[in-house]
């Protein structure tokens, strides 16, 4: 008999050899980078009793004791309005931060292009002279660029450039 055959098979040795390292590997990034952060929730309310706490540690001698009730009050009632919608829709915030995250990267990638065409030097642009996709960015033609200068009667585009 061979010694492969002598063992008890486990099916599940992989899953287990991959579930240990997994978890020796969020130990260690626990270890090293601190706990993760929440859900978008969780941040929310963290963030709401934050600025509630500095708001109210802020004690100036110009406002009043009146004053520094009626910030409290306020206070009160923000917190009292948000931890509703917060309990109720949790997922919510979630998919607001992820629809934040690509509008971020959206925001990036545009960002870049432009600050790629401010930052070209002549000695750039007549290297990219050969590439066509460069001299269509370029091109006076361009019906994007229609309606540049014109007066009230149309719509105006803006260049950033």
């Amino acid at each position: 008999m061979s010694e492969a055959t002598d063992r008890p098979v486990d099916g599940d040795a992989w899953a287990d050899a991959c579930a240990e390292d997994l978890a020796e590997e969020k130990a260690r990034r626990r270890a090293q980078y601190g706990p993760q952060p929440g859900s978008a929730a969780e941040e929310l309310r963290k963030l709401v009793d934050a600025v509630a706490d500095k708001v109210s540690s802020l004690q100036s001698p110009l406002l009043g004791v009146a004053a520094q009730g009626a910030v409290q009050q306020a206070i009160r009632q923000a917190k009292s309005a948000v931890e509703p919608v917060i309990e109720r829709n949790p997922q919510v915030f979630d998919h607001l931060a992820a629809a934040g995250n690509e509008l971020l990267a959206a925001y990036r990638s545009a960002v870049e292009g432009q600050e790629s065409r401010w930052t070209r030097t002549a000695a750039d642009s007549a290297k990219a002279a050969g590439n066509p996709a460069e001299k269509a960015a370029e091109d006076p033609s361009d019906p994007r660029d229609e309606g540049r200068g014109e007066g009230p009667s149309g719509t105006e585009r803006i260049d950033l450039d």
